[in-house]
């Protein structure tokens, strides 16, 4: 294979050399720091996508769909014979591995690889598994078999992981009403697909612009927004408008009600609900906690009540400051802050306060360096590196995708990290993490290695320079690699329960902890220099920085429990028609009670809120995973956030398991601590005040 762009990139490195520094990156950095070679092959064959021959081209999909068909029908015979030789759990989790390793796949190349052909064949295949997926869900003598393994036991030798992991499988079952009589079961499978159309809907409707005659806009702002024809039009929230005009005309325009989104979301909630009692729940919110790290509705209200009560003199003192803020800067001695003003004064003390400027920060964090820091720090803590592995032809979906191998000092090989960093046309515009297989004993007692996919939408290396990161960049790197080492960390006996394969009010713990370290000053330091001289960042910007990232905290953490408490007011008391006439009069009477900001009339900020479809019932998991992140790192990792005994516990006794162990018994087991609302709520405000400490005294040095 030939290398055609080995001449040019040596010429550029000649350049940067004669320059005033000699480049001491290692070769991780190296790689990450220069735009990924681009190879004509002309003698070696393509092992195809990910190295699956199948995969060599487009119509692969086919092949792999018409395999785990068949192997699917094979695996329900083998569960429901009565010669059955392997334990059932075994059974299921082979039959949810060959699915999944077809249907993740083709979900991920589905959405990001930029040659229609496999778009359209990966998106087939998602279909075709669905389908799959849907006859099973109907199977009864294969449910039958499962529901007697999980409530008499099985007739192999189990340990209390397969039975965990057994309850799991039968849960899923359940939730398509394959329990219930016939009648019962269709009324729920409508009710999933009116509720998947409703969801679609509504988030369609989230997005789209505000669409007002020139005459329903006051003439006096009407210049702020774009015109077609006699309309004005509103695309979103002008939240850092220096013009606090725009900012209110904004708001006010662009989240006015709308009777098609409310419908929609009543609907959703209705039907939710419904769903949820036709499944023996009493509601949809004791539906969606079933199995999660918080266990059931009460103690999410209780913590949020907690932490809200803790919470609200400390936003308060936030909202006095920007209050003082605005007063300053209009002239008014009676101005107040609204809600529309929140995120233009965070950005304005930084600015004041920290003397921040913009982009001051971006030449100390190449992303060769980030990756760097990253590989110095995984190593400190478990012994692990990051390899930059040479790719086969054929096996990425675009020339700029970068592969980690994940190597253990002792352990060896652990697994593969696909890197697709940079933004190109068609890609999705968003940070995330794809499982393409997860790990699990295999019956030989070799382990299959997870492998996944990191996506960012960082800009493109230049051969001038490479691409630099803003500090929220470089926490989204770190968040997101942090799930991608939970995935590579784990080892478990079982796919169904690897790595992020856990309770989703704990899959973003090992995620937010990265950032954990992204913020600290002794993790940054061994990392943050200027990309061209070297040189490494000031202490003064170093502890700028860091502050930066906590300014008014408490409001933020209070914007997240208002969230939170409305996603389970509209899963539980508003479904049971405890709360408000419609979705509006429910937020006015939640924001009074969470928030320090009063509601604005005539305004349904609800009706643009899309989580509610993704994540109903389950907004709060933001907020718990960060509260045990944080306990996790000021029990561990504050004193010395390179601590390989703390690493390697945490491994053991977190990361490991996946979902194998319920994450509630999990967390308790390695904090040594019982998880009641009020320690959780004591520890995260623990946090706020610490870090409003240091902000204070920075800005009192800084004057």
């Amino acid at each position: 294979m030939l290398q055609i762009s080995q001449s040019v990139k040596h010429a550029v490195l000649q350049r940067w050399r004669q320059g005033k520094f000699v480049s001491t990156w290692t070769p991780l950095a190296t790689a990450f720091n220069a735009p990924p070679a681009k190879r004509i092959n002309f003698t070696r064959d393509d092992v195809g996508l990910f190295r699956m021959q199948e995969l060599r081209s487009a119509e692969g999909f086919y092949l792999l769909r018409e395999n785990v068909e068949h192997s699917t029908q094979d695996l329900i015979a083998e569960a429901t014979s009565s010669q059955r030789q392997r334990k059932m759990v075994d059974i299921f989790d082979e039959l949810s591995d060959s699915l999944c390793k077809v249907a993740d796949l083709a979900e991920f190349v589905r959405i990001a690889h930029p040659k229609s052909k496999y778009m359209q064949a990966a998106e087939q295949a998602c279909i075709s598994i669905c389908g799959v997926v849907e006859s099973l869900n109907t199977h009864k003598p294969l449910y039958q078999a499962l529901s007697k393994v999980v409530h008499d036991g099985d007739l192999m030798p189990t340990t209390e992981v397969d039975r965990h992991v057994a309850r799991l499988f039968l849960f899923d079952f359940e939730q398509c009403g394959i329990h219930l009589p016939e009648e019962e079961r269709l009324r729920v499978v409508r009710l999933n697909d009116y509720i998947l159309q409703l969801g679609q809907k509504f988030m369609n409707g989230a997005v789209q612009p505000t669409v007002l005659p020139r005459a329903a806009v006051p003439e006096h702002i009407r210049h702020y927004f774009p015109t077609a024809g006699d309309n004005i039009i509103i695309t979103g929230l002008c939240t850092n408008a220096s013009n606090v005009q725009m900012r209110e005309a904004a708001y006010r325009l662009y989240l006015q009600p709308s009777d098609s989104q409310e419908d929609l979301l009543k609907d959703l909630l209705i039907c939710r609900n419904e769903l949820a009692r036709s499944c023996g729940f009493q509601t949809y919110a004791h539906r969606a906690l079933n199995g999660s790290t918080m266990e059931r509705p009460e103690l999410v209200r209780e913590f949020i009540d907690e932490l809200s009560e803790q919470l609200r003199p400390r936003a308060d003192s936030d909202f006095a400051l920007m209050t003082q803020m605005k007063r300053k800067e209009s002239g008014q001695a009676k101005a107040l802050v609204e809600i529309w003003d929140t995120p233009y004064f965070t950005t304005q003390l930084k600015r004041q306060s920290l003397e921040e400027q913009a982009n001051e920060f971006l030449p100390y964090f190449s992303l060769g360096g980030c990756m760097e820091g990253l590989d110095n720090l995984l190593h400190s803590l478990y012994g692990v590196r990051l390899q930059n592995a040479e790719m086969e032809p054929g096996e990425s979906w675009h020339s700029d995708i970068y592969k980690l191998a994940v190597v253990h000092e002792s352990e060896g090989l652990l697994g593969y990290i696909y890197c697709d960093f940079f933004e190109r046309s068609g890609k999705p515009n968003q940070d995330c993490h794809f499982t393409i297989q997860g790990g699990k004993r295999l019956p030989d007692g070799t382990y299959q290695l997870p492998i996944v996919v990191v996506m960012l939408g960082l800009a493109q290396p230049r051969w001038t320079g490479p691409t630099l990161l803003s500090p929220a960049r470089l926490d989204n790197l770190f968040h997101e690699m942090g799930h991608a080492m939970h995935s590579m960390l784990a080892r478990t006996e079982h796919q169904h329960v690897t790595g992020t394969r856990c309770a989703t009010d704990f899959a973003e713990v090992p995620s937010v902890l990265m950032e954990y370290f992204a913020s600290d000053p002794r993790v940054l330091r061994t990392f943050a220099r200027h990309f061209q001289t070297h040189k490494p960042i000031s202490e003064d910007m170093l502890q700028r920085l860091c502050a930066s990232k906590h300014l008014f905290a408490a409001s933020e953490t209070q914007l997240q429990v208002f969230y939170s408490a409305l996603d389970q007011v509209y899963h539980g008391d508003m479904a049971q028609g405890q709360h408000g006439a419609n979705t509006t009069e429910t937020l006015r009477a939640v924001q009074n009670r969470y928030y320090g900001l009063p509601y604005v009339e005539n305004t349904a900020w609800q009706l643009r809120f899309s989580h509610l479809v993704g994540y109903g019932a389950k907004y709060y998991a933001y907020l718990i995973s960060k509260t045990i992140a944080s306990w996790i790192w000021q029990t561990y990792f504050e004193a010395n956030p390179f601590n390989r005994q703390a690493g390697e516990k945490y491994r053991a006794e977190i990361l490991a398991h996946g979902g194998a162990v319920p994450s509630r018994q999990l967390v308790a087991n390695f904090l040594q601590r019982e998880m009641t609302p009020r320690i959780l709520a004591d520890s995260l405000i623990h946090e706020i005040d610490m870090d409003e400490s240091k902000i204070k005294q920075l800005i009192v040095s800084r004057n």
